[in-house]
């Protein structure tokens, strides 16, 4: 029995159903644009999110102080910089407040500091005592090449840090006598015996003394982290000599360092 010829479709309505089909794809295929793109901006906010804090925390660090993840630190240091302040009493971890500030980055093995010290050294007692200047003074052991800071560059720097921590007062001197006591060793670096010495003459006491001569080290690894910070400051050689914060050069004339804080 044969279909009657109105069940079928006409033409006009199979075109209207092509036509329909073809829009439901249309919006099908539009609807799977829309949410890939919107599944790319997603992609792309969170990889944005996720570099800006990979950029803050690498920006972070990098500010942030090594000697500041030190567990100890001597008293009387900057845990910025490793800085050892000296104000009008010469005391380790004193300042003259509002006077011009004095940077001076040693190594207690560098010829060129052991210079430095022989020309201004008086002068810088001199400037500060009267409280027309603040020196602080970062010892480093750039010149190390132990591998584990056991040179006397090191373990001068170590030293300086027990006397700053335990003996504040007797800091300067010691300091001092850290130079003349590498200038008169000849065939070998100087012992932990005579660093003790050094220290019992620039009248810190028997029990700092004995610390050093023990060869303890409470502060290692503060001195690699002195060490660390002098770079990442970016400085590269020592003596560095800063007036508030400026680069001084001419410290190598008499009397110039002093004409250069006094007209700051």
């Amino acid at each position: 029995m044969s279909s009657s010829p109105s069940s079928q479709p006409t033409k006009a309505q199979r075109r209207d159903a092509a036509r329909e089909q073809a829009r439901q794809l249309r919006e099908a295929q539009a609807r799977r644009e829309k949410r890939n793109r919107n599944l790319i901006i997603a992609g792309v906010v969170a990889l944005i999110v996720v570099v800006a804090v990979v950029l803050y925390a690498i920006i972070s660090q990098g500010s942030k102080s090594v000697i500041a993840a030190v567990a100890d630190v001597p008293a009387n240091t900057s845990v910025e910089d490793g800085g050892i302040s000296l104000g009008s009493d010469l005391v380790a971890g004193t300042t003259n407040d509002g006077a011009p500030v004095l940077d001076v980055y040693l190594d207690f093995t560098c010829p060129h500091c052991a210079t430095f010290e022989e020309v201004n050294a008086e002068d810088i007692d001199a400037l500060v005592s009267a409280g027309e200047a603040t020196v602080v003074y970062h010892p480093v052991a750039i010149l190390d090449r132990s591998g584990d800071f056991t040179g006397f560059s090191g373990r001068a720097v170590q030293a300086a840090g027990v006397v700053a921590d335990q003996a504040p007062e007797a800091y300067n001197a010691f300091q001092a006598a850290l130079f003349d006591l590498f200038a008169e060793s000849t065939d070998a670096e100087p012992t932990d015996e005579q660093i003790a010495q050094a220290a019992s003459e620039a009248a810190a006491p028997q029990e700092v003394a004995d610390t050093l001569a023990s060869g303890q080290r409470p502060f290692a690894e503060w001195v690699e982290a002195t060490t660390q910070q002098f770079s990442r400051d970016g400085y590269t050689g020592t003596p560095t000599v800063l007036i508030d914060g400026e680069e001084f050069t001419g410290w190598t004339e008499a009397g110039a360092l002093v004409e250069a804080i006094q007209g700051s």
